[in-house]
């Protein structure tokens, strides 16, 4: 349970500012593929409540972790969205600053999805030739090369002989850390000569994207990925399942070992490149921000979360009801994450 005495504190940092100065809206940072549907209960819990609706900043997960670990008080973020689980150093970031008692929401599923415009080719690719394409450097002949590889079809005759451009997130984001542990790593070891390597040699290579041209950083902001996408027929694109869902209509999935991507390939298993979502409280603001509370509340509902609930409508893959039950009892009753 979190601490009330950490709960006075940050009553008694608004009473000091004084009421001109308190926050009268919840405060959010974190991923970009959790950010559409923090957005979308921020949305709905406004509708509900009449009051402001959350302010929702999409930093990426490795960002948010940064800014939310930054203190308790008015000045700092309540909570933070994650497309992977927070990381020991960031939990150590946080109780060096103060943030001492912290909920870990499990809100669900997602895929990573490659995708490419409905104008463009809709590759059916492995992961070792997606390693192949993205990878600072590959194996070549025997040896471990920067990566001489420019066209699709100079990993694989059967591929197009167009160029190699992808769209990806950057290393603050918690969906680089998924693709390159997901995709990256697995490609990287089904190379006879990375597995005589060191294990930190071998993730050198394994962990490094390219960064001469075919693989492109574009921010923490997916839609702009989307939109270049559109744009650019010949382009694909690296982002979480539920962009791709949103823009069905405009994009279409690149298979992964020969599986797409979608509801329920991602819920049964058979499409391997999926991740866990996390939302993070800091429960000291519990009680000194207004509504927090009751946010928190619409955010793990049966009515979000659930099954058929308006998160599963954008894309979301709920958790079995059993374990939503488990997620929603700790975060309303605050359990502290622990390390």
């Amino acid at each position: 349970m979190y601490t009330k005495t950490l709960a006075a504190a940050v009553i008694a940092t608004v009473a000091v500012a004084g009421a001109a100065q308190a926050r009268d809206q919840i405060k959010i940072v974190g991923s970009s593929t959790v950010f559409p549907y923090t957005q979308a209960v921020a949305e709905r819990f406004a509708r509900a409540t009449g009051r402001p609706a959350p302010v929702v900043e999409s930093t990426g997960t490795g960002g948010g972790m940064k800014i939310f670990c930054q203190g308790v008080g008015t000045g700092h973020p309540d909570l933070t969205g994650a497309s992977r689980a927070m990381k020991k150093a960031e939990f150590e970031l946080c109780k060096k600053n103060g943030v001492t008692s912290i909920t870990e929401v499990l809100i669900g599923y997602d895929g990573l999805s490659m995708a490419v415009s409905r104008k463009g080719k809709a590759l059916n690719l492995t992961k070792k030739q997606l390693f192949q394409a993205l990878s600072a450097k590959v194996p070549v002949k025997g040896k471990i090369v920067d990566n001489p590889y420019k066209k699709w079809s100079e990993i694989d005759s059967s591929l197009p002989a167009t160029e190699i451009r992808v769209y990806g997130p950057p290393p603050t984001s918690g969906t680089r850390d998924a693709w390159v542990e997901l995709v990256m790593e697995t490609g990287c070891g089904s190379f006879a000569e990375i597995k005589k390597m060191s294990k930190k040699d071998r993730k050198n290579v394994c962990e490094r994207m390219r960064t001469d041209g075919p693989f492109i950083e574009a921010g923490e902001n997916d839609n702009l990925i989307v939109q270049r996408l559109t744009s650019d027929p010949s382009a694909y694109g690296i982002f979480g399942f539920s962009f791709l869902y949103e823009n069905k209509d405009k994009l279409q999935a690149v298979k992964v070992e020969g599986v797409a991507p979608s509801l329920d390939t991602i819920a049964d298993g058979s499409y391997k490149v999926s991740r866990p979502l996390f939302f993070y409280i800091k429960n000291a603001h519990r009680s000194a921000i207004s509504g927090l509370e009751a946010f928190i509340k619409e955010y793990v509902g049966e009515a979000s979360m659930g099954e058929g609930g308006y998160l599963s409508e954008r894309g979301l893959i709920p958790l079995d009801t059993k374990k939503r039950s488990q997620v929603r009892d700790a975060a309303l009753k605050g359990k502290s994450h622990m390390m």
